[in-house]
């Protein structure tokens, strides 16, 4: 920036800014503030309070520079941080600028006060240092090299922390090494872990910096040495003589302006003035990703594929060996250090084996290099160096810790230290004294305070806690603290479950998983598990992992007498979340039956009526999916009536939905469509959420999916077909993919097949199998297999719709019925276009038979259309006139079930048989008085025929 006069002193109330001695003052004071940060205040000193522009600010500060706005953030947020209490005197207006407020009245300086030194001049060649030669290249630090670099233009002492193998001393050097120009009197790294003794730091850096002093040695005698020297010092691994480099750092603040201090610690220094850059770990893949380009963009896989590289040139790795060194990173947190031991193995393992070999990642992670400091070495040797600092209450905390497997808050840490005398306020203490010596994460996702330990220092501390004794104790102690959080405190409540609450219960996922594996293990408390587990299905529905559901839940009965009456109420919970999780996992329909109907008894016995309703609810799912409509109607109207009772929106929605579903497939649509869109008129039920089936984020979106089946067998296909879009559009955005899978059934799949839109019903199609087969929900993956068949057969591929439609039945058969009577008449249809038609009308019998077996009355009019089309076929009288008895039926049931959908497709059928009669002229009265009474649709499949038919007969 441009020369001001050294002679100024600008001066507003107790402040002042001496631009010789580039000091910022508080009442006579220095303030510590950065060679940069320092300039910026000048500049804006200058301006007379007046607005200085972004633009002109990083001309005036940084000229010819490419300098980005973080940049600038970085130093108004240290000039700000400078002033403290009075950080309102620099005024930020978007758009405008910044400016410095208050009366700043320019002095001359006293001439007894002469500056200590003069602005820096450039001279030629590079300023001396001691840094050791660049090696390696940085992976993944280009971001964080910016930050500090920032920082240290900033602040006149920053400190790079973080947890031991993270790279702090490697990020220090090469941020460090970049700003080495703008010191004149050099850079110098001071390296102090070899340091046993705290008050050797002051002679230390003296010899580093070749000063040469008599007398003692101290950290003033070595600041008033270094005096005005323009220079940078970095102090590397600090945290073992943490007091003694605070004190010289807080000295050199005071007696040094023109130098600069970076420290690198697993300890802050906690002074004044300080800037602190938690190092973060290089960024590892997300789980299940396994593309090739997207593993490689990280910078974790970077680092190991470039150090294996360079100890085993031939190393490539494929697209297996990818994902490998993906769940290796993840599993090593992103630490360099642990990256760079692993990547050491894999040059002589594979990395199959390496990865394998993490189950004793301290074992394995010992090929350090030889030039490495002793205790960088091995991973071990790094966490020891750092254990061997804590006290021995923070090593009891850290040990005791390590059972969380999934993050934990105060409550939950101080649960496990109830034994030794530590209360909610000690162990917060504790906390922060871990989290201050980087051995402890906070967890920033959240709104509330919640900490987490890096998986390699859980796995460290997990064997220091096996090592105490007190392994047992701190499990159960776990254990029971995650039970009585979610278990209702009065014997025979049920509270209910908001999202909300779903929410923040799917935090300590990975703590119940734990705490039930303990619990069921030989060593844990079957009477803990059970309470947890049933505690905790509603929140497995929630995050749709129904599978585990299902396997904790009857781990859990095991464990309960088989007919005791003690635990009726817990039985009872279980049997209903084993019941709904068999239910979506296509497990045994009979086993799910037996377990909700002994519930409904125990429910009904104790009056409890939320029980009684969320027994009906699974009950009345799986009665539709088993074809029962009948019983479904009378459990829906069951469910209505409890609802009603218990004021419970959730229940009620449930039960309309059900209702309409059971009018809709019994062949009453204008009845279902009024109870769906009774659900969309109500408000998205915030209710209990415990007694859902799955868990159901949306109540609209299933409601619209049905009403789009009712209003396309009504005829009004373009409705249809909105109200499908819109059931998806509900669901956008939410994190509920198992809900998702109804609604792809219900609405757009069978909607977009039926219109001849088979572009976007095998997208569809193929996004409810991909959703079904990753969520591990057998039953929707198998619906989804039937759908794909039907669009085959639809589409003309009758010999693959036949190959897959087969298949579907075989897996679920007559187990799970559902749309069993349609899907068979599939079957029938591709069966007869395979040129089958024998085993094709037996294939139609059995559907019909279905049909009217299971109440499932919606379809028989296309059974019948089918039927007569085959018959057709056989090409004799009788069967022509079997054929007309055929349309003639399923027209008549069509008009009263208001299916006009099903009565185009019937006219067209008898339309073409009568232009084979040479009968055209009554062709296109029936079929002209069943198309003229659409008003809507007129680019789908069938209308379209239709139109083709008319216009080739006369009027």
């Amino acid at each position: 920036m441009p020369e001001a006069s050294t002679d100024l002193v600008y001066v507003c109330d107790q402040w002042e800014i001496d631009l010789g001695r580039r000091e910022l003052r508080s009442s006579g004071i220095p303030v510590p503030l950065g060679g940069r940060a320092f300039e910026v205040v000048t500049v804006l000193v200058q301006s007379a309070s007046e607005f200085v522009t972004k633009d002109d600010l990083m001309e005036r500060v940084w000229p010819g520079a490419v300098v980005g706005e973080g940049t600038i953030h970085v130093h108004i947020s240290a000039v700000r941080k400078a002033l403290g209490q009075d950080r309102g005197l620099l005024k930020t207006a978007s758009g405008r600028g910044y400016r410095l407020l208050g009366s700043w009245t320019p002095q001359q300086r006293e001439a007894t006060a002469a500056p200590v030194y003069s602005s820096p001049t450039r001279t030629s060649g590079s300023p001396p240092n001691n840094f050791p030669p660049l090696i390696t290249r940085l992976i993944g630090r280009a971001a964080a090299c910016q930050f500090v670099r920032d920082l240290v233009s900033a602040y006149r002492v920053v400190t790079l922390t973080g947890p031991g193998g993270i790279g702090k001393t490697s990020l220090a050097i090469k941020a460090v090494r970049y700003l080495l120009s703008n010191f004149e009197d050099g850079g110098w790294i001071v390296e102090l872990a070899s340091l046993s003794d705290p008050g050797l730091v002051p002679s230390t850096v003296a010899s580093t910096l070749g000063l040469k002093l008599a007398g003692e040695i101290s950290a003033e005698s070595v600041a008033r040495a270094v005096g005005g020297r323009h220079l940078v010092l970095v102090l590397d691994n600090c945290e073992h003589v943490i007091d003694a480099v605070a004190n010289l750092a807080e000295t050199f603040t005071r007696l040094c302006p023109r130098t600069t201090i970076v420290a690198t610690s697993r300890e802050v220094l906690r002074i004044d003035g300080e800037a602190v850059y938690r190092v973060p770990p290089l960024e590892v893949p997300a789980v299940g990703q396994a593309a090739p380009d997207y593993i490689m963009q990280y910078s974790a896989v970077e680092l190991f594929v470039a150090r294996t590289k360079a100890l085993n040139a031939g190393f490539s790795p494929i697209a297996e060996d990818l994902a490998s060194i993906a769940a290796i990173c993840r599993h090593l947190d992103g630490m360099p250090l642990a990256i760079e031991f692993a990547a050491a193995r894999a040059a002589v393992l594979s990395v199959q084996g390496v990865a394998a070999g993490l189950r004793d990642r301290f074992a394995l992670l010992t090929a350090g290099r030889r030039t490495a400091l002793p205790r960088q070495r091995t991973l071990r040797a790094t966490l020891d160096w750092s254990h061997e600092l804590l006290l021995e209450t923070e090593r009891r905390l850290l040990r005791r810790l390590a059972v969380f497997a999934g993050g934990f808050t105060v409550d939950a840490a101080a649960a496990v230290m109830t034994d030794t005398g530590f209360d909610a306020s000690a162990v917060l203490d504790g906390i922060a004294n871990l989290v201050a010596k980087s051995w402890v994460t906070l967890d920033k996702s959240g709104g509330n305070a919640r900490w987490t330990l890096l998986e390699t220092i859980r796995a460290y501390a997990l064997e220091k806690l096996a090592g105490s004794g007190e392994s047992d104790d701190a499990q159960r102690r776990h254990a029971a603290f995650f039970r009585d959080l979610f278990t209702p405190q009065a014997q025979g409540t049920r509270p209910s479950l908001s999202d909300e609450d779903l929410a923040s219960h799917v935090l300590e996922i990975d703590n119940v998983r734990a705490a039930l594996d303990w619990s069921f293990s030989p060593a844990g408390d079957d009477a803990i598990g059970v309470d947890l587990t049933a505690a905790y299905a509603p929140v497995w529905r929630y995050l749709s992992l129904m599978s585990e559901c299902r396997e904790r839940c009857e781990r859990a009965l095991l464990g309960l007498e088989p007919h005791g009456t003690a635990n009726m109420r817990l039985r009872m919970e279980l049997q209903i979340a084993l019941a709904s999780a068999i239910f979506i996992t296509m497990g045994p329909p009979e086993q799910a039956t037996a377990l909700l109907t002994e519930a409904l008894e125990t429910a009904d016995a104790l009056n409890d009526l939320h029980a009684q309703a969320q027994a009906l609810t699974t009950l009345l799912a799986i009665y539709v999916f088993r074809g029962e409509y009948a019983r479904a109607q009378t459990a829906a109207e069951r469910l209505e009536q409890i609802a009603h009772r218990i004021h419970d929106p959730v229940s009620l929605l449930a039960a309309y939905r059900e209702l309409g579903a059971t009018l809709l497939t019994s062949g009453r649509p204008r009845e279902a469509q009024q109870y769906f869109e009774r659900i969309l008129r109500s408000p998205t039920a915030p209710g209990n959420r415990r007694d859902a089936v799955y868990y159901n984020p949306n109540d609209h979106a299933v409601a619209r999916a049905m009403l789009a089946r009712a209003l396309w067998i009504q005829g009004f296909t373009e409705q249809a077909l909105k109200e499908a879009r819109l059931s998806l559009e509900e669901l956008r955005g939410t994190d509920h993919p198992l809900q998702l899978c109804p609604i792809l059934y219900h609405g757009i799949c069978r909607i977009a097949t039926m219109t001849g839109d088979f572009a976007t019903a095998d997208r569809e199609i193929a996004r409810l199998i991909e959703l079904a087969t990753r969520l591990n929900a057998p039953l929707w993956e198998s619906v989804g297999h039937v759908l794909n068949g039907k669009l085959l057969v639809e589409r003309g591929d009758f010999s693959q719709g036949l190959l897959v439609l087969r298949d579907a039945f075989e897996t679920g058969g007559r187990t799970w019925r559902l749309s069993y009577a349609e899907f068979k008449g599939t079957l029938a249809l591709g069966l007869a276009g395979a040129g089958r038609l024998d085993e094709a009308l037996v294939a139609l019998d059995e559907a019909m038979a279905a049909a009217g077996e299971d109440g499932y009355g919606w379809y028989v009019p296309e059974l019948l259309r089918i039927k007569g089309e085959l018959l057709l076929q056989q090409a004799a009288d009788q069967s022509t006139l079997a054929a007309e008895d055929c349309f003639s039926r399923a027209a008549q049931m069509a008009r009263e079930q208001s299916a006009l959908f099903w009565e185009l497709r019937i006219a067209l059928s008898v339309a073409r048989l009568r232009v084979s009669q040479g009968r055209r002229r009554e062709a296109r009265a029936t079929l002209a008085s069943v198309y003229d009474r659409f008003t809507e649709g007129f680019g789908t499949t069938d209308m379209q025929a239709a139109r083709n038919l008319l216009e080739g007969l006369p009027p």
